[in-house]
Formats: structure tokens, C-alpha cells, sequence
């Protein structure tokens, strides 16, 4: 049995194939279309899904859509009715966009798929966002938590798994939202919306949380349960299609932080690629705290919240353990603190649990839920997208002239690469299936030595062209994990795998690892050789190398773009950036190309 699942027309639209309960394939549109966040229909990963399984869509039983159109519709138009006329703007945009494609997703599935209707579902978004945790977790039980901006009404609920079935308890309704009210915060700091709050995690690690009592003073009211409730005069986003907070909002918080603003404060180094220090660095290092201050507070007000609603979900199930799901679940510094402080003992998040996900939950839970099949799948890994053979790459290569070097074999492979990282060389690493999510975990990644502690700013000012105070992540072998991190009771937690959990660094380390500290943490990243075999050996043996058996891990990009899919997107990457080498397969690609050969 074939059942494909899609998410589509809000952001990161996807498409997931299961065959008989199994993943065969899942990949976010935006990797084929080169549209970052792309939400439209998500016609070619749908292609590759097919492709993939070596099937057509006659081959599809189902197609599940990842939520219920006319009831996000309803929702839409009553929070219009309530704020007019100030959301005339939003009116005419809902228009627009729902009645040309939004509301008439059947027939879209239908006219691009010829499929029929009957073998169309539909489930809700923040069950599509439940199963995605639970249904591809190793529990069998366990208590659910799902919190995002919004889905047809609901914007956090609060549930139970058990075998197959899931049942949400509890829910907090539209317009009370952590994530829109996250979002507001990272509008207000200069940062796109949907975006940018990963952004804001990490300028929060440098500032303190002095406005915490402010937000929750006067924006929103915590309950002992987790729930809460915004003041909605703070806010825009309800009546609003282009801003999300109010004039009261800036009343309270001062000026919005200017656009493409370079961001430094004095307890970090200037940065060497912002080029000579401004006349009013003090000036703009205090205006720039004052900033990090207010990440710093949303940000502990969210993990505050998230605390209260696990210790009362953990109350009201007796639950050992957390699956999260919806785009707060991205949130590794709070899934972090979930697990220090919390009282679950594991926690799963899978490594898309935002909307892109919802396109896995959506089968899943057609194929368990409503089916009634048993489960048989454990998201191991997060290698679900297009692999290209070392044949497709040597003809790219060949054809477009471009001057390479081919290894022998898997071991010269991972000698030529550590040792150009030994010698400070950026390398764009090429291999296997995409990953599934928004993480670079060791097939389309930039790597680096994080050793040498200038490779912050080299990384930045030669190849990602972004923010200085985002971190760039550890990748370290399972078992090395507590030798350089303060580690969780259970080491083995999955979110480590899916780079969704922060961890302290232990102090005497730091020295060893300046390049991935961010503040005393690191975004960590744990492979086994299981799981990826050449990656594992690539780290391990720049371990055996250094005495250090970690690697600089980011995301194969630009800043602005998507992670790259194909060799063509990498060499384009690796020749628009300050690259060094470019290893994809067995082929390594050099900017020095009197050394190559063919």
C-alpha cells in the first residue's frame, strides 16, 4: 500500500511517501524548486517521491493532505469579521489567495495526480504534527505535545500515543499563540518571519532576560498548566497581513531593530569582516544589547512555558516520555532545558517537525489512525532525499569541463579530506540522500576545523555571508558525546541526532573547541557509523588525526537559499563562495585547478 502525504501553502511545502507503513521518501519542495520556504503546491518533490519508489500515481491508495482547508477558511474569516475594518487588508488577500488555490486543494490533488476522489483525506494539522512525532518514534507510548503558530484553530495541544492511536487532550486556540507570539519578537528584531527565530535563539545567548517580567506582565498571562493567554492590543498579526505587533507593542520595547543591521555587542569579538570598528561602537554595542536582551526574554519565556506545560502533561498522563511536533519543536535551546529540567526521561522531536513534517504525519496517521495498520517504523535517520551516483557526478563534471580528481576508494576519500581540514582549507561535502528538515547533518554540509577558533569569522566571511552570532554546530561520534558536552541521563536521546537539542560544553574543553562555542553551548550533532557510515569515518578519523573528534558542521547554502540538492547547486555554491574544495562522492574539485587532474 502506497500513501503520500503533502503539506503545502503556508511555508516549507512537502511531500512524504510511505509503502506499507515504511518511509521510502520525504523532501521539502524548496530543495527542487531553489525557492527557500517555498509553500506552493509541492509538485516536484511529489515527482521524486514517485520517482523514488519507482511507481506513478495510479500506484498511489491514498493521499492525505496535511489539514482541513474550510475550517482554516473558517477561522480566517471570523478573526476578519471581529477586527474590522482594520483587517480589510487581510480580507482582500484571503480572497485572493483562497479562492484561487487554498480552498480547492481536492481538486488541485485531483488535476495533478488524476487520482480519485475518494482516495483523497484529509486530517487536521496539529494531528498531522502529532503523528509526525509519535507514530515514527521508537515508544510505544508516550505524552505529545505539539506548539506552532497556527493550523485550522489550534496553535499547541497537548495529547497521548499509544500503539497506533493518538488522542489530544487539550488544545489552546487561535489568536493565542507561543509561536506568533514568538514570531512578533522576531519580526521586531529585524528578522523574517518564519525565518528568522532561529535567528533569534542565538542572538538571545547574548543578552539577559531582563524584560522576561515585562512580557509576561503585560503581553502574556501564563497559566500553572502551560496555557496562556496574549493581550491582543500588543499584537497585529490577527488583523494584519504585514506586521505582526502594534504601536503598543513598540511603546513598551522602544524602536523595531533597523533592517540588515550589523549586530555586535561588547562581549564578543568584532567581527573582522564588518571591516573597521564604527566611531560609535559604544553607542551601538549598548543599542545592541539592548536587542539581545529582548531575544533573551522571549526566549526564556518560551522554554517557561514550555516547562509548565510539560510538568503538567507529564501530571496528567504519568508518562516517562515526550514526543514534540509543530515548528516551536525546532527550538533546541528549550528542547535543551526540556530535558534538564523537565520530567520527562526521553524526548523524540523529528528533524522536520515544523510544517514541511506535517506531509510524513499526515500518512502516518492515515496509514495507523485511520487504517488501523500496526506500526513497523522507527525514524532512525534523516537521509530521505535525492542521492545522485557517482556516475551522475562525474557526467556533470565532464560535461560543463570542469577540472577534478577522483579517489580510489572510500579510504583516500576521507584522508584528502581531513587532511584539508587539518590545513584550515572550508570543505563542501557532497554524499548520499538529502537530509529531511532544515539541518545540514552530514550529507549536504560545510565542514570545518573547529579547533581554530578564526574559522567563525572564515566560514562566515568566505562562504555564509550571515550573522556572527549564529553558531555553527559540533558534530561529534555517540559515543564521544560526554567526554566534551554535559550530557543528558539518557546520552542517547534522538533529538541529538536531528541537531535539536543544546548542551553546555564541559569548561575544560572549550579551549579544544573554540569554533563551535557558542556562549559555553554547542548545537550538537551525534552520528553512529550506522547511520551514515562515511560521515561517521570522516570525523572519526579527523579524531584520530587531532585528538579531537569533532567536526565544524553548517548548512551547504548561501545565505538566503536553499541547502543544496543536486552537483549542479553545489558547484555553484562552492564557486560563488570562498569554498576551498568541493568533495562530492569519490570527486574532489579544488579552486586551485592547476592541482587537479582527470
Amino acid at each position: 500500500m502506497y500513501i503520500l502525504g503533502i503539506s503545502c501553502f503556508y511555508h516549507d511545502a512537502a511531500a512524504a511517501l510511505l509503502k506499507d507503513g515504511i518511509l521510502v521518501c520525504a523532501a521539502e519542495e524548496e530543495r527542487f524548486s531553489r525557492k527557500k520556504h517555498d509553500y506552493g503546491f509541492p509538485k516536484e518533490a511529489i515527482a521524486f517521491c514517485l520517482e523514488q519508489a519507482g511507481i506513478t500515481a495510479a500506484a498511489l491508495d491514498y493521499v492525505v493532505f496535511h489539514e482541513k482547508p474550510f475550517r482554516k477558511l473558517d477561522r480566517i474569516m471570523k478573526t476578519i469579521i471581529d477586527t474590522y475594518p482594520r483587517s480589510a487588508g487581510v480580507f482582500a488577500e484571503a480572497m485572493k489567495n483562497w479562492l484561487s488555490e487554498k480552498l480547492w486543494i481536492k481538486s488541485i490533488i485531483r488535476e495533478q495526480l488524476s487520482i480519485a476522489p475518494e482516495k483523497i483525506l484529509f486530517t487536521e494539522h496539529h494531528l498531522a504534527h502529532a503523528a509526525s512525532a509519535f507514530l515514527c518514534s521508537p515508544f510505544d507510548d508516550a505524552a505529545l505535545l505539539t506548539i506552532d503558530g497556527v493550523g485550522e484553530w489550534a496553535t499547541a495541544t497537548l495529547g497521548t500515543g499509544n500503539a497506533a492511536s493518538i488522542r489530544l487532550l487539550k488544545q489552546i486556540q487561535f489568536p493565542h499563540s507561543l509561536g506568533l507570539l514568538y514570531s512578533a519578537f522576531t519580526a521586531f528584531l529585524g528578522f523574517e518571519v518564519n525565518e528568522g527565530e532561529y535567528k533569534v535563539m542565538g542572538m538571545a545567548s547574548y543578552g539577559k532576560p531582563r524584560f522576561a517580567d515585562t512580557i509576561l506582565k503585560h503581553l502574556v498571562r501564563v497559566h500553572d498548566d502551560g496555557s496562556f493567554v496574549l493581550d491582543m492590543t500588543y499584537f497585529s498579526f490577527h488583523r494584519s497581513a504585514r506586521k505582526s505587533y502594534s504601536g503598543k507593542f513598540e511603546k513598551l520595547f522602544g524602536a523595531p531593530r533597523p533592517l540588515q543591521r550589523d549586530f555586535f555587542t561588547a562581549d564578543f569579538d568584532f567581527p573582522a569582516y564588518f571591516g573597521e570598528k564604527p566611531a560609535d561602537y559604544a553607542q551601538r554595542c549598548a543599542e545592541n544589547q539592548h536587542y539581545a536582551d529582548i531575544a533573551a526574554s522571549i526566549q526564556y519565556v518560551t522554554e517557561e512555558i514550555l516547562l509548565r506545560q510539560a510538568r503538567y502533561l507529564h501530571s496528567l498522563t504519568g508518562q516517562k516520555r515526550l514526543c514534540i511536533a509543530g515548528g516551536v519543536g525546532l527550538n533546541s535551546v528549550a528542547n535543551g532545558r526540556l530535558l534538564r529540567e523537565g520530567p520527562f526521561e526521553e524526548l523524540f522531536v523529528q528533524p522536520a517537525p515544523g510544517d514541511s513534517g506535517a506531509a510524513i504525519g499526515a500518512a502516518l496517521y492515515a496509514y495507523h489512525s485511520i487504517l488501523g495498520h500496526k506500526r513497523s517504523f522507527v525514524l532512525e535517520h534523516a537521509f530521505w532525499g535525492k542521492a545522485y551516483r557517482d556516475e551522475e557526478i562525474g557526467l556533470f563534471l565532464r560535461e560543463h569541463n570542469i577540472p577534478f580528481s577522483l579517489c580510489r576508494d572510500d579510504d583516500e576519500l576521507i584522508s584528502r579530506t581531513v587532511d584539508a581540514i587539518r590545513q584550515e582549507q572550508v570543505v563542501g561535502w557532497f554524499q548520499g540522500r538529502f537530509e529531511w528538515g532544515p539541518r545540514a547533518l552530514g550529507n549536504r554540509s560545510i565542514l570545518a576545523d573547529p579547533r581554530n577558533k578564526k574559522m567563525k569569522d572564515i566560514v562566515n566571511l568566505k562562504i555564509k555571508f550571515r550573522e556572527p552570532f549564529r553558531p555553527f554546530a559540533p558534530v561529534i561520534p555517540e559515543e564521544e558525546l560526554g567526554n566534551f558536552f554535559e550530557v543528558p541521563a539518557n546520552p542517547r536521546q534522538y533529538p541529538l541526532r536531528f541537531m535539536l537539542l543544546v548542551l553546555p560544553i564541559k569548561p575544560d574543553k572549550r579551549a579544544a573547541i573554540p569554533a563551535v562555542d557558542h556562549n559555553g553551548t554547542g548545537r550538537v550533532q551525534t552520528v553512529r557509523k550506522e547511520w551514515n557510515p562515511l560521515y561517521y569515518r570522516l570525523v572519526k578519523m579527523f579524531g584520530e588525526k587531532t585528538g579531537v573528534p569533532v567536526l565544524l558542521n553548517t548548512s551547504f547554502n548561501l545565505k538566503g537559499e536553499p541547502i543544496v540538492n543536486s552537483p549542479e547547486n553545489a558547484y555553484n555554491t562552492f564557486m560563488n563562495s570562498g569554498l576551498d574544495i568541493l568533495v562530492m562522492g569519490r570527486y574532489i574539485v579544488e579552486k586551485n585547478h592547476e592541482k587537479n587532474c582527470r
